[in-house]
């Protein structure tokens, strides 16, 4: 595995409404892992229903920190989490269109 390969954070909202945290530096193929019963024991019994958010970082170290900071979070912290990700990412995807419409 690469040194330079970011770690991401991601947070997967599960059937019950409960939020599983994990870290992969393949995120998509992580989820279809969770999804197909091949993830963590825990969305194993609490079968998942989406992918809320995800985000990078530089190391492993680094992930896993998040990671367990994260997991100290109460389920509503999380999901307000989640939602400043999702914003955030927003304004970086509408940023990049508009300036690849200047002209």
């Amino acid at each position: 595995m690469s040194a330079d390969r970011s770690w991401f954070v991601y947070l997967i909202e599960c059937i019950d409404g409960s939020i599983y945290t994990g870290i992969s530096v393949d995120v998509s193929a992580r989820f279809d892992a969770h999804c197909a019963g091949r993830g963590a024991r825990y969305t194993r019994s609490h079968p998942p229903l989406r992918l809320l958010a995800s985000t990078a970082y530089p190391d492993r170290s680094t992930a896993l920190q998040e990671e367990y900071r994260i997991k100290q979070l109460t389920p509503a912290a999380k999901r307000a989490y989640a939602d400043i990700l999702i914003a955030r990412e927003n304004r970086l995807t509408t940023c990049m269109i508009a300036t690849a419409q200047e002209p």
